[in-house]
């Protein structure tokens, strides 16, 4: 997974704590120690996807778009993930293995990651926050209800 993903992950997942609030990028860079123009252009990515939406003005920041319960983690990756090439193999473009047309690592590789997808397929970000107050507590934030 990139980091692209992890970001949007975790930055879900912060304002998915605070579900009444708008939340700025700062606020999720410095919970997370992440860099806020990295973030900056994960929250573009989200918002472009419809996870959330972004507030203008003097109380403005981001929310979410949908609700917790709507947001699938596989689809989630699978939107913002660019390449799932695990091995070379799996490239659009095919790599440039020479065993690659008789080689069985591509179908082992390829049911490997239809089983990741559907672990996640599983989950969303309701099921990521169900911890509210244990996130709040170690995010740094003091107005969570449970």
């Amino acid at each position: 997974m990139t980091l692209h993903t992890d970001y949007a992950l975790r930055m879900l997942t912060y304002v998915a704590t605070r579900p009444d609030c708008a939340c700025t990028v700062n606020d999720v860079a410095e919970a997370y120690g992440l860099s806020r123009n990295h973030l900056l252009k994960v929250a573009q990515t989200l918002r472009e996807h419809g996870f959330i939406e972004t507030i203008r003005g003097r109380s403005g920041g981001i929310r979410l778009e949908r609700t917790a319960e709507s947001i699938g983690i596989g689809a989630l990756v699978r939107l913002i993930e660019e390449d799932f090439s695990v091995v070379e193999c799996l490239q659009a473009r095919g790599g440039g293995c020479v065993i690659s047309p008789c080689c069985t690592l591509k179908g082992m590789f390829s049911e490997a990651l239809g089983a990741y997808l559907s672990v996640l397929d599983k989950y969303t970000l309701a099921d990521v926050v169900r911890n509210r107050a244990q996130l709040g507590f170690l995010l740094g934030i003091d107005d969570v209800a449970a």
